[in-house]
């Protein structure tokens, strides 16, 4: 700092302002005052004059520019330098201070370090000059003090962070030049003094004279211009240079204060980098690429050159980020970049437009083949596989495409068209693309149309709820209602919910709509239970957006309360899908909720994860079996298999089982049979409005039973046999596997499932089990309708007793191949004849690991696969836990990862 006690006075009329530009003066050692108007400013100038005056140009009354010229009027004030303060950051504005006589400008906002620099320099500047104007006279009065002031004077300049130059115009030489000009150029003093200003420029010496004549003609005034700069080795830099004229007997001194600026270029080019590229990929960001592709297209308006806009989003991304982190993410967006930049050419232009967006500008003159030929590029190029750290991964990517003239002519059209194009490959099915058609934006606006419809169908209260009862199989009676959301959409009439739901969860208004449901709900609750019907449980639908950005507990605990209501009465129904997205939170509401009372179930079972693992982690009370299991599950043994194996496992884990969809007497019997505990469907009644289904409840309306000879035929001599199951088990064989079902009930009733399906869907089984295991399974499969005999007859059945079958097989620890052969091959023949799969759940390979023989294991698996050859073998491994030779980690680990293991041969 230049002088520690300088003065400053502030004028502005905002305090705020001024109290900010206190606050950055005052800590470097300034003293302040302030003014709040120009007539306040000339005021205190008159009575305390400032060292430095840093005034604002907007005021009322008298403008920063009035003030200047008055202050420079005066003899006075004249030498007082002046900062402007302006948010006008034009020419206009900086020539009329310079014409008003003020040495600086600052820019709104203000900079601090700009602030301090400007501020010390001026200073600085204001105390050369009057040492310049002091030695002037003293040269005049006294020359033998010469020698003395100016070494003075040099000491005072070498404090300066800036270097100063003196140039005499006369002679184009410099005539004094501080400590900190001569390390910036990398000259000595004495080699500086032996130069001119045009051994350091860039510019000539007619130039720098012609600037300086220019300067001197306007003398007091402080010029600033940016200009570069040679260093000793050759070397430019950029700089900041103040020039001001001063008169010496009769030559003109050129004070030249400069400012290495190399720094605050980077900071600027930094800072273009931020504006334009993206941080990440260094690809041009959205601005950019805007920015390039208005170029282009002008460009191409003079030729026969067509633009093509290709939109690219990566297909599933999301589930990169949630399942390995957004570290990874990254990774391979990074990765990704790369790949497209190779794809096109130098001509061509590829950003990324935030996210996992992608976009590329392609000069085009053979049309839409090659804009195809860039996109199968892509997709090739995709198809690689990637390594993130570690992790293999295959990305896939949908490509929207637009082309200019023949779509649109301005890049925001272009780039929406595009878009638009790029959700159409979406819904084809992504990993492709598909170039926009006037359709697509006929399909835009409608669908623009359709969300502010439902925007203000929710500020309108046009939803209404129907109701579609659910009845217990065994009874007939209603069991519950589902709350199933209609849009009483006015000129329009009763829209259906398929027609609305996905815009309402794309949009996230699903968030708002689920809340009134919900509260609808219990009121229509509350109603009916403070009525003669009584006590009714209603089952809403919830969006897993309603945990992630709503409040659901929150919002389920008002709505009981506020109705009074008990909380067993509501019961909400989620998508697998929903309980998958943020676990954690999506758990702890679930408990909430519970705790409470409210009841839960799984809508649309067996079309998503269907797994055993999330079914216990989360609190379910139900499961509803999807409408498309229900459909054919009289003709197609496939759904029947899937919706038996559903009815038990869910019952296994003690949850009741819904069916939906259910339209014929022939469905409710099958479902009667396998002892579904509810259903839900046409057959009983269509989703009614809340009057209509109240007259129902108050009439007491039951399902009629069907007659016993309406039952579902389950199995007879039509079976076929396809395929065959080798089921393992010795004495031991089940204890292991406690781990997995936790009771030995429970897996042997997975096990007769496993045979009931494969049954089920015309299949065969060759059972290897122990006497006691097979006699459990005959008596459970009995008891479900399988006609024992008539399977043996037909090869459906073949028990074979596990102890003696696997001791055939081995011989001093090695599968004898032969005998296995003689065995195997006769049974596998004839499914192969049949045109048969061949599903094998062989205890024979578990039992030989388990005795820690892995060579046996090794040569038992490979004879199994050779013996199966192109067909499909699903090796069940079942442990006993007595007599284990290898760690029991181990063994553990291995039978979890050859679990249900499905092998391709």
């Amino acid at each position: 700092m230049t002088n520690p006690a300088s003065t400053i006075l502030i004028v502005d009329d905002e305090i705020h302002n001024r109290r900010l530009l206190e606050a950055l003066l005052q800590p470097e050692g300034y003293r302040t005052l302030t003014a709040v108007n120009g007539e306040d400013a000339l005021a205190a100038t008159a009575s305390h004059q400032p060292d430095l005056i840093v005034l604002d140009v907007m005021m009322p009354g008298m403008n920063g520019y009035e003030v200047a010229k008055l202050l420079k009027a005066s003899a006075s004030t004249a030498s007082i330098p002046i900062i402007m303060v302006t948010a006008l950051d034009d020419r206009g504005a900086r020539l009329a201070g310079l014409d008003a006589g003020v040495e600086d400008f600052l820019t709104k906002p203000v900079d601090r370090a700009e602030l301090w620099l400007r501020v010390r320099n001026l200073l600085r500047l204001k105390s050369l000059n009057d040492l310049l104007q002091s030695q002037s006279w003293m040269l005049e009065q006294k020359v033998q003090a010469r020698t003395a002031d100016l070494q003075r004077f040099r000491t005072a300049m070498d404090f300066t962070a800036d270097s100063i130059f003196l140039v005499s115009r006369s002679t184009m030489r410099f005539v004094e030049v501080n400590a900190t000009a001569c390390k910036m150029h990398g000259y000595t003093r004495d080699e500086l003094l032996k130069l001119g200003p045009e051994h350091l420029s860039t510019l000539s010496r007619q130039q720098l004279e012609n600037i300086y004549d220019a300067t001197i003609e306007r003398p007091g005034t402080n010029d600033m211009a940016e200009s570069r700069l040679k260093r000793n080795d050759g070397s430019i830099f950029p700089v900041e240079m103040h020039r001001q004229a001063l008169p010496s007997d009769n030559d003109w001194i050129m004070v030249c204060v400069i400012r290495d600026i190399t720094e605050r270029r980077e900071v600027e080019r930094r800072l273009k980098q931020l504006a334009h590229y993206d941080s990440l990929t260094g690809l041009p960001n959205r601005l950019l690429f805007f920015e390039t592709l208005k170029k282009s297209l002008l460009q191409a308006s003079d030729g026969a050159w067509k633009i093509a806009v290709m939109f690219i989003d990566l297909d599933n991304f999301k589930n990169v980020n949630d399942t390995f982190g957004h570290a990874i993410g990254d990774e391979l967006l990074v990765q990704v970049s790369n790949r497209l930049a190779q794809c096109i050419r130098i001509r061509d232009t590829v950003g990324r437009l935030g996210g996992d967006e992608f976009a590329l500008i392609l000069n085009m003159q053979d049309g839409q083949q090659g804009v195809i030929a860039v996109a199968n590029k892509i997709h090739k190029a995709l198809a690689m596989p990637f390594d993130l750290n570690g992790h293999e991964m295959v990305i896939t990517a949908s490509i929207g495409i637009t082309v200019h003239p023949e779509d649109a002519s301005d890049p925001e059209t272009l780039i929406k068209y595009a878009d638009t194009a790029m959700y159409r490959a979406k819904q084809a099915g992504r990993n492709t693309f598909r170039f926009f058609t006037a359709q697509m934006n006929i399909d835009a606006v409608a669908r623009h149309e359709l969300e502010t419809a439902l925007r203000k169908a929710i500020n309108n209260n046009e939803f209404v709820l129907h109701y579609q009862p659910k009845v217990f199989v065994n009874t007939g009676r209603i069991a519950g209602l589902e709350a199933l959301l209609r849009w009483q959409r006015p000129g329009h009439g009763l829209i259906a919910p398929d027609l609305f739901m996905p815009a309402l969860e794309e949009t996230g208004l699903i968030v708002r709509v689920g809340s009134w449901v919900i509260a609808t709900a219990c009121q229509q609750i509350g109603e009916w239970m403070r009525s003669p019907i009584g006590p009714v449980q209603i089952s809403v639908n919830v969006s897993g957006r309603q945990f992630i950005e709503g409040n659901l507990e929150d919002d389920v605990s008002e709505e009981l309360v506020r109705n009074g209501i008990p909380a067993e009465l509501l019961e909400l129904e989620l998508t697998e899908g929903s309980l998958m997205e943020n676990t954690e939170r999506t758990i702890s509401t679930l408990e909430g909720l519970t705790n409470r009372g409210v009841q839960i179930s799984i809508d649309d079972f067996g079309t998503g994860y269907s797994s055993l693992a999330y079914l216990r982690r989360f609190p379910i009370n139900k499961l509803k079996i999807d409408i498309a299991f229900i459909r054919n599950i009289t003709t197609n043994p496939d759904d029947a298999a899937i919706a038996l194996t559903i009815i038990r496992m869910a019952h296994s884990l003690k949850l009741a089982v819904i069916a939906e969809g259910v339209e014929t007497a022939e469905q409710l019997a099958y479902l009667r049979h396998h002892r579904c505990d509810q259903i839900q469907g046409y057959l009983f009644s269509r989703p009614l409005p809340a009057t209509e289904v109240e007259q129902m409840l108050r009439d007491g309306k039951s399902l009629p039973m069907p007659p016993p000879e309406k039952a579902f035929p389950f199995f007879g001599d039509s079976l076929i046999c396809r395929s065959t199951f080798v089921v393992p088990g010795d004495s031991s064989t089940f204890e292991h596997l406690v781990h997995i079902y936790e009771d030995d009930a429970t897996l042997m009733e997975m096990l007769e499932l496993y045979i009931l399906t494969g049954l089920l869907a015309g299949e065969a089984a060759i059972v290897i089990a122990t006497k006691a295991h097979l006699a459990e399974l005959e008596e459970q499969l009995t008891a479900d309708g399988v006609d024992l005999n008539a399977a043996r007859a037909h090869d459906q059945y073949i028990p074979l007793v596990a102890d003696e079958t696997l001791e055939r097989f081995m011989k001093d620890g090695m599968p004898d191949d032969e005998l296995f052969a003689s065995v195997m091959l006769p049974v596998l023949a004839r499914a192969r004849r049949n045109g048969r799969r061949v599903r094998g759940f062989g205890e024979m390979v578990a039992l030989t690991w388990a005795q820690g023989n892995k060579e046996g294991t090794a040569h038992l698996e490979t004879l199994w696969n050779r013996l199966c050859n192109k067909q499909m073998l699903t090796i069940f491994c079942a442990y006993p836990r007595a007599g284990f030779t290898v760690d029991p980690a181990e063994s553990i680990a291995h039978v979890c990862s050859m679990h249900s293991r499905v092998i391709e041969v």
